[in-house]
């Protein structure tokens, strides 16, 4: 998986690095079980300190998305728990349409880009779990 950090960007190192993971798991370019870079090695062939990387990993077990093993480091771990995805999609779901509306976008423009960009995916589940 190729991954790009805008340097120019306003958006967080950490955030930049964390979305392009998760993009890359939600199209199979990284599947469960899959090792991630170490920390020093991910790092230094982007060009960021090893914090941010660190700390890029550290969310992204939070979030659900990898284990972090000593002996294996950084592994593609999907937690599927479905009704707390929903609810966490839902809260950011209504930030995002409060700022689409005050912005004037209406509710078909929504889901014109909803279903362009969910289309991008094909029908199996995120991390390579299935139902």
């Amino acid at each position: 998986m190729y991954i790009e950090i805008d340097f120019n960007s306003d958006e967080a190192f950490y955030i930049q690095l964390r979305n392009q993971i998760i993009m890359g798991i939600a199209t199979q370019q990284l599947q469960d079980g899959d090792p991630l870079p170490s920390v020093r090695s991910l790092a230094e062939e982007i060009g960021i300190n090893m914090h941010t990387v660190n700390k890029t990993y550290s969310l992204l077990k939070q979030e659900g998305f990898i284990k972090l093993d000593r002996r294996k480091g950084a592994v593609v771990d999907v937690d599927v728990d479905h009704l707390k995805a929903l609810e966490e999609v839902q809260q950011e779901l209504d930030i995002i349409l409060a700022e689409a509306r005050c912005r004037g976008i209406t509710a078909d423009e929504i889901h014109g880009l909803v279903d362009q960009a969910y289309s991008q995916y094909d029908d199996s589940e995120c991390g390579g779990q299935e139902d």
